[in-house]
């Protein structure tokens, strides 16, 4: 008699994910000078020197975190299975729509910004109300795709890459001056 076959137990590969990440933010038609120039919009007036290689550097790291890589891979599902047409009819109704009392995008957009601290908040809600450049886009119903949540991601991806810049450059102040800093590994 054979002996069951032990389960292998689940392993992520980080790797993979991370592509597949970048992958699927290029299907879906974001690029990530299109999050920079959000980057640079929220911080060139802080740091006039800043660059859109310092932001794309910035939006890369952002990336890099396993909790975005989640949001952006499931925010991403639940836009295309509602472009599918494969929700609840009720739920399905308010993602298609966007409906303007449906928060779950946000709340998903939070977990993202939550990584890099309050300014990441405060950058988010700004440019989720402004909605400039990629995210005016992405806004846009008459275009086709849904993008209910892709908004969102977008616009925390950026945020976050903001407040991460915020923080180094404190960091960076701090060390000129001598004094010990917290920040310099966000």
């Amino acid at each position: 008699m054979d002996q069951p076959k032990a389960k292998v137990p689940y392993s992520l590969n980080s790797k993979k994910v991370a592509d597949v990440t970048m992958e699927w933010l290029q299907k879906r038609g974001v690029t990530l000078s299109e999050i920079a120039e959000l980057v640079m919009l929220l911080q060139q007036k802080y740091y006039p020197s800043l660059t859109i290689e310092e932001c794309i550097h910035n939006v890369e790291q952002v990336l890099s975190k396993r909790e975005v890589q989640n949001a952006v891979l499931t925010g991403i599902q639940l836009d295309i299975l509602a472009e599918q047409g494969l929700l609840i009819p009720e739920l399905q109704d308010m993602i298609v729509n966007d409906e303007g009392l449906y928060g779950v995008d946000e709340i998903l957009a939070f977990s993202i910004v939550n990584v890099y601290g309050s300014i990441g908040f405060t950058n988010y809600g700004y440019v989720d109300k402004l909605k400039p450049g990629v995210l005016e886009r992405l806004n846009d119903k008459s275009l086709g795709p849904c993008n209910t949540f892709l908004d969102d991601i977008v616009g925390a991806i950026a945020a976050s890459a903001s407040s991460r810049i915020a923080h180094r450059k404190q960091a960076e102040r701090e060390k000129e001056q001598g004094e010990e800093t917290m920040d310099s590994d966000r």
